[in-house]
C-alpha cells in the first residue's frame, strides 16, 4: 500500500439482522445511508492511527472496490474512515476502544 491508502474487507452484512430490541430486518428492508463496518488488512506508510487487524466505520458509497485474488476489498484514504474500533487499545485505563 502506499501512502495514506487503507485496503478493507468488508464484513457481510447481505442477509437478515436483527435490531437491538430483538425484531429480525429482512436483506431485502430499504434503509438510510447507513455507515459500514471493515477489517483493515494492509495499510500505507503514511497512515498513522490504523493497524493491520483494526475494525474501521466508513461511508460505503464512497468507496473503490479492488479484487485481489478473487477476494474482494475496499480502498480509501485514511481520512475517509469514520471510527477505528482497536482491541490493542481497550485495555488502558479510561479507554473504550472505539475512536471517532
Amino acid at each position: 500500500m502506499l501512502h495514506d491508502r487503507v485496503l478493507v474487507r468488508q464484513d457481510n452484512g447481505d442477509g437478515e439482522r436483527r435490531s437491538g430490541g430483538g425484531i429480525l430486518i429482512p436483506a431485502t428492508a430499504a434503509v438510510g445511508k447507513r455507515l459500514a463496518w471493515a477489517e483493515v488488512v494492509a495499510v500505507g506508510h503514511n497512515v498513522r492511527s490504523v493497524e493491520v487487524g483494526d475494525r474501521v466505520l466508513f461511508d460505503p458509497e464512497d468507496r473503490a472496490e479492488v479484487e485481489v485474488q478473487g477476494v474482494a476489498y475496499v480502498l480509501m484514504r485514511e481520512r475517509d474512515l469514520h471510527a477505528v474500533a482497536a482491541e490493542r487499545l481497550e485495555g488502558t485505563d479510561d479507554s473504550t476502544g472505539l475512536y471517532l
